[in-house]
């Protein structure tokens, strides 16, 4: 039985749903004047409802907006002091990889990542919350002051959760989700190489306003299209339409240097099946016809012929009918079908068009007639023209790539080979169903709706070089990590990734989390990656390229600063505190941890190798041979600074209170001046 409310109408909610129900353009999210966001109506837009004439408001433009967009705005430009702490124990092929594996809120990664990777990432490719009302998304703090920032260590707030959920019922149920992806798009942008590309996976929830949101960050003439991805799996929850459908959304940074650098097409999958397919059947050329083909024979071709005539043989219209008959059967793009003949020399083609393709009628050089080879008599020309000018159209005759008809009644048309078009152009709309539930229970793990990795990598094929970056920042369960080993197996490729994923802690009554060893998103991730870069090796042991395939990654985390308080505010530190603050790095921090942040301040590659090696019993970091060179110990002192300076790196990093006096401190520059002048000198 249903409760009474007990409680007073809410007439203005009231009055809200009833024009809702009228003018369902009207309502809106407002903020009010306390701060708070509510649902509202806009009654500029409801007073045009009740009027011919255009009604005075403010100024109409074409933008996306909503409550909070300014403050999205100011979150991605406010810097942070954070760090990316390795994680060495949670790695895999920690010193050898090229692969990065960051846990962390994923806005603050991108931040972080700005220095080091701007403008060398060439595919990003997310698949973020879809805010369906179940989602979570992240609560940015806009407006931490700097002592807060300071002072926060780690990924949660004083609730000890970085994400909230968002019901549908919430005020700003848009603007939450909006205000969320917003900055990480801006700030993801600065990372893409200029013929980069990004790919975002999203329903239909958020469709519209993400891809508004691409049209104001990426700029409208850079959209590459949206792919429809046909999951064959309708909703069977829904009262209205079951979508099965998500919408798979693609920008290009800069459109013209992307087409210019990348063909937008994909290899045809069944292609060589197809041309293994002809071989077969050509070979049959000459030899005599069985019972069976010869039934077919007359039957396709009502040929009158007795059943009894053993002496007929395979001619090239029987190899076409069988190639045919076996093309209707298979489950192959239209694209794929149409390439349904066989000529003379057992080449697949297919027969297209030589017609003028523009409006206008085609210059006088392209209606010069074809001459039919048998009757001797002028074949019809297309009503606008050939396609081809003249001595195109006398070479492609010469080189038998035109298709004439049994007669000169029949417009000739142009033979195109398949061997020599292997690719596609990248369809609107791709079916793939299914998920890696399978794989996930053959490594003992679980995951809500993984997307199948096969279809990732197909996606990421057409976008992504044998040689290129991968972003993803809404990482999940690793897929991506997974689609690019898969992918760089298949082609001796060299792809590298970085993944973030927030440590987002799973429900206590999954399997992962049973066992004790997997609490969060992160830990079931990271696993999943060892698992199938080990299984990938298996699969493929008698592969040459196998033993250089980069299955591993270096697990780094987000964290507070290694440098304490003092370290940015020293102004701020009280005389009486200053003998506790002779050391300005924090005391659980290690070199390893200095040598990645500095790695991060000055903006170099955090996969490169690093080299740990004694000079003058001091422990010193290099970093890619002579990238860089570090060194955190105490007490150093002339004989460690020549013999460091006599290496001749590019870039040098100490500790201001390393040194074994003030002396020494000030005299680290002339010496570096003297005996190696181009490596740049810093202190932290």
């Amino acid at each position: 039985m249903k409760k009474l409310d007990m409680k007073t109408t809410e007439v203005t909610e009231e009055n809200i749903e009833k024009l809702a129900a009228l003018f369902p353009h009207c309502i809106t999210e407002v903020k009010e004047s306390d701060g708070t966001i509510t649902r509202g109506v806009d009654f500029n837009l409801l007073k045009q409802e009740f009027s011919d004439k255009v009604v005075d408001g403010p100024r109409e433009s074409y933008s996306i907006n909503w409550p909070g967009k300014k403050e999205a705005l100011i979150s991605a430009n406010t810097p942070i002091n954070k760090t990316l702490r390795p994680c060495r124990e949670e790695s895999v092929d920690f010193d050898t990889t090229e692969n990065l594996y960051i846990e962390g809120d994923n806005l603050e990664a991108l931040k972080l990542l700005q220095e080091s990777y701007l403008g060398k990432v060439k595919m990003i490719y997310i698949d973020p919350p879809y805010n369906t009302g179940k989602d979570f998304v992240y609560k940015d703090n806009y407006t931490r002051s700097r002592e807060e920032e300071l002072e926060e260590s780690g990924q949660i707030d004083e609730n000890g959760g970085r994400l909230v959920a968002n019901p549908e019922t919430n005020g700003r149920f848009h603007s939450d989700w909006l205000s969320m992806i917003y900055p990480r798009l801006k700030l993801a942008r600065n990372l893409l190489k200029d013929d980069g590309v990004v790919v975002i996976h999203i329903d239909e929830a958020e469709y519209d306003n993400l891809y508004r949101i691409c049209k104001e960050i990426f700029g409208e003439e850079n959209d590459l299209g949206t792919i429809i991805w046909d999951k064959g799996n309708p909703k069977g929850d829904s009262k209205t339409v079951a979508v099965q459908n998500e919408f798979i959304i693609t920008f290009a940074k800069n459109v013209e240097i992307f087409t210019s650098n990348n063909e937008l097409q994909r290899a045809k999958k069944n292609a060589q099946k197809m041309l293994n397919k002809a071989k077969q059947l050509y070979r049959k050329i000459g030899k005599r016809l069985l019972p069976d083909d010869i039934k077919n024979c007359i039957k396709a071709y009502e040929l009158e012929l007795l059943e009894s005539d053993f002496k007929l043989e395979y001619t090239l219209d029987n190899v076409n009918f069988e190639f045919q008959k076996w093309l209707v059967k298979q489950d192959f793009s239209n694209g794929e079908k149409a390439y349904k003949f066989i000529d003379k020399n057992g080449k697949v083609y297919q027969s297209v068009s030589m017609a003028w393709p523009n409006k206008k009628k085609a210059p006088a050089d392209y209606m010069i007639p074809l001459v039919h080879p048998k009757t001797g008599d002028i074949c019809p020309i297309p009503e606008k023209g050939w396609r081809n000018p003249s001595k195109t159209m006398a070479q492609l005759a010469s080189e038998d790539l035109i298709l004439f008809g049994k007669d000169d009644t029949t417009q000739p048309r142009r033979k195109y080979f398949l061997e020599e078009n292997m690719n596609e152009n990248i369809p609107s709309v791709i079916s793939f169903g299914g998920s890696d539930d399978a794989f996930f229970k053959s490594i003992n793990l679980s995951f809500d709706n993984p997307k199948p990795y096969k279809f990732s990598q197909e996606l990421i094929s057409y976008f992504l070089k044998n040689d290129e970056l991968i972003l993803d920042f809404f990482s999940g369960s690793a897929t991506t990590a997974h689609s690019i080993m898969n992918e760089n197996i298949q082609d001796s490729g060299h792809r590298n990734y970085i993944l973030v994923q927030l440590p987002e802690a799973i429900k206590d009554t999954d399997e992962a989390s049973k066992n004790g060893k997997y609490k969060t998103i992160a830990d079931i991730a990271r696993k999943r990656i060892e698992e199938a870069g080990k299984l990938i090796k298996q699969e493929n042991i008698e592969e040459d390229f196998v033993n250089s395939l980069d299955v591993g990654f270096r697990a780094l985390k987000i964290d507070s600063s290694n440098m304490k308080d003092v370290y940015y505010t020293p102004d701020a530190m009280s005389q009486s505190l200053l003998d506790t603050q002779e050391q300005n790095i924090k005391e659980d921090r290690n070199a390893e941890d200095l040598l990645f942040q500095v790695l991060l301040d000055w903006g170099v590659d955090l996969t490169l190798p690093i080299q740990k090696e004694t000079i003058s019993g001091k422990e010193v970091y290099f970093v890619d041979d002579d990238t860089l060179a570090a060194c955190f110990d105490d007490d150093l002192n002339e004989e460690f600074v020549r013999e460091l300076a006599s290496k001749k790196v590019m870039r040098v990093v100490f500790k201001e209170s390393g040194f074994a006096s003030d002396e020494m401190k000030i005299n680290i520059e002339q010496i570096f001046t003297q005996l190696s002048p181009d490596t740049e000198v810093r202190g932290i």
